[in-house]
């Protein structure tokens, strides 16, 4: 029986063999480059066209269109949960009724464009000035902001359904079946067992419905709301600058990176137990 008498020292991992350069890589590289260069050409353009003038004048126009646009999606995300959850209920009962109902509800708000939607609350709902007068409602559909905060909410409730809808039937049965088996009621089951894990499936989706209606919630600058966009539409007005624009482009995808990262942190948090 032989002993080693020395300890083999320790040698660094080889060298990894150099890549290849093949045509995929040097059209990746070439695009990034590209978008280096557009990203320095955007910047040397602000630097050069900047007029303090402007921006003491229309600045905080920028940060209150900004407050709006906050305010109008926050609003409509939170009213859209509140709605998507009855109408989630409907899409999977057994009811043919309530079925068909919020089967064309979510059928005819995902299928037609947003802007289209908020034209025949603003403008349609409009043309019945006399009974929204009668029932005293008339307050609510004569303001922009109201139109477009309920064109929002029954836009992203009809995708919040179908993404809630989704992620109840992702559960799997068999945790139907075992707390069946422990005796626990069909309430507590849903809400301790089936909620918990169906909204962690739904976390991204949800994540980018938000990002998706931020973005789409420029569409209420045409019905004279003073969001970002609408104040940008003002600012462009006034001074023909183009820049105007790309500020706005700028708030947008600033506030859609601070969601995003936000999101993730959320994510992570919820689904720390999970292996990665």
């Amino acid at each position: 029986m032989s002993v080693a008498a020395h300890m083999i020292e320790a040698r660094p991992a080889p060298p990894l063999p150099p890549k290849p350069l093949t045509a995929s890589r040097v059209i990746g590289i070439t695009v990034l480059g590209l978008w280096l260069l557009l990203a320095l050409a955007l910047v040397a353009m602000v630097v050069e066209g900047w007029d303090n003038d402007k921006f003491l004048r229309y600045g905080p126009r920028y940060l209150s269109g900004l407050w709006v646009t906050v305010s109008l999606v926050s609003i409509s995300v939170i009213l859209g949960a509140i709605l998507s959850a009855p109408l989630a209920f409907a899409r999977i009962s057994k009811n043919r009724a309530l079925n068909a109902i919020a089967y064309v509800y979510v059928y005819v708000f995902r299928g037609t464009p947003l802007l289209a939607q908020l034209f025949l609350i603003y403008y349609g709902l409009g043309a019945f000035r006399g009974f929204f007068e009668t029932i005293g409602l008339w307050w609510f559909f004569r303001e922009a902001w109201y139109c477009g905060l309920l064109a929002l909410t029954l836009n992203t409730a009809a995708y919040q359904t179908e993404i809630l809808r989704g992620a109840i039937q992702s559960v799997p049965r068999g945790q139907l079946e075992g707390a069946a088996s422990l005796g626990l009621p069909r309430l507590v089951t849903f809400r301790k067992i089936i909620l918990p894990q169906a909204l962690i499936v739904a976390l991204r989706p949800y994540g980018n419905e938000i990002i998706l209606l931020i973005k789409g919630s420029a569409v209420v600058a045409i019905v004279t709301v003073f969001d970002l966009m609408g104040q940008t539409r003002y600012a462009f007005s006034r001074t023909f600058d183009y820049q105007a624009y790309l500020w706005a482009a700028i708030f947008y995808l600033a506030i859609v990176e601070t969601m995003r990262h936000i999101w993730a942190a959320i994510e992570a948090r919820l689904t720390r137990h999970l292996v990665r």
